[in-house]
């Protein structure tokens, strides 16, 4: 059992809400996931500033980066330059080799950890994070080790990010298919094998929409993912839909969350439309 959480706003004004709003929608799913927690933040003009790349660094501690703004947040380290996303990566792992990167992108920051989701939110200062996308996920491990590696947000492709509840019973499989291309992991996880797929798809030069739709046939178990980009919010279960999520909407924004109390502190819940993800369909939103 594992909480997701996803706001995407629509309305510019709600931009500098984004941290507030995403720390009590986390906060919320605590109960569903306590031992390791994740956000993914687009356009935080801290963690991402416009024309900079930014890359997350999984570690305590993280040497000076030439030409590159370090900030230590802890468990995580987010590293910015005004340099392209591919040129940031091979300073960071040149200066950290084995670096475990924890996303990578222009718009995109990925804070992530072992603990009490509510106890990273509060040492990431999430709440004073601003931008137009969030997504988050609250971990209850069952199949690999409770380490930073393998808490989610999975976001192995530039601006991409992937949470999920469930579990995939043929990951082993599809890890040795995907391997066997060339493709690296950086954990057990079996989430990360349904990241690396979609991100090797739109590498590939695939939508999001057709990227799902591929791992719905190809993928068994039981699920509800979130994946995200700079610019679209995507939602899918499985054919019987057995993992829990809701999604609410208004014209202001568009929210997802594994239960509804995480969604009761959004601005304008009561006018919102409110509905359950049917099986198997995807529900995807573009800036």
């Amino acid at each position: 059992m594992c909480g997701i959480v996803g706001l995407h706003l629509r309305d510019p004004d709600l931009y500098p809400r984004l941290g507030t709003l995403l720390t009590g929608m986390l906060g919320e799913m605590s109960e569903r996931g306590a031992d390791s927690a994740g956000v993914a933040v687009y356009g935080d003009p801290v963690w991402s500033p416009p024309g900079h790349a930014t890359v997350t660094v999984l570690a305590d501690s993280m040497p000076p980066v030439p030409g590159a703004t370090v900030i230590d947040l802890g468990a995580t380290q987010v590293v910015h330059a005004p340099l392209p996303v591919g040129d940031l990566l091979a300073a960071v792992r040149a200066v950290v080799p084995g670096a475990l990167i924890g996303g990578f992108g222009q718009d995109l920051t990925v804070l992530k950890g072992v603990g009490h989701p509510r106890d990273l939110a509060a040492a990431f200062g999430l709440e004073r994070a601003q931008g137009w996308q969030g997504v988050g996920h609250t971990r209850m491990a069952t199949e690999s080790a409770v380490t930073p590696s393998g808490a989610h947000p999975y976001a192995v492709g530039p601006d991409q990010c992937l949470v999920h509840n469930g579990s995939f019973s043929n990951h082993a499989t599809i890890r040795r298919h995907l391997a066997a291309r060339g493709v690296e992991f950086d954990s057990q996880n079996d989430t990360e094998v349904g990241a690396r797929y979609v991100a090797r798809a739109l590498a590939d030069g695939r939508d999001v929409e057709s990227a799902l739709k591929s791992l719905c046939a190809e993928f068994d178990g039981f699920y509800t993912l979130l994946v995200s980009n700079r610019d679209s919010f995507a939602v899918v279960r499985d054919a019987i839909a057995c993992k829990p999520a809701v999604i609410a909407e208004t014209p202001a924004w568009v929210a997802m969350a594994s239960e509804y109390r995480a969604l009761v502190g959004l601005p304008g819940i009561e006018q919102a439309r409110i509905f359950e993800p049917e099986p198997e369909r995807i529900y995807a939103w573009t800036r």
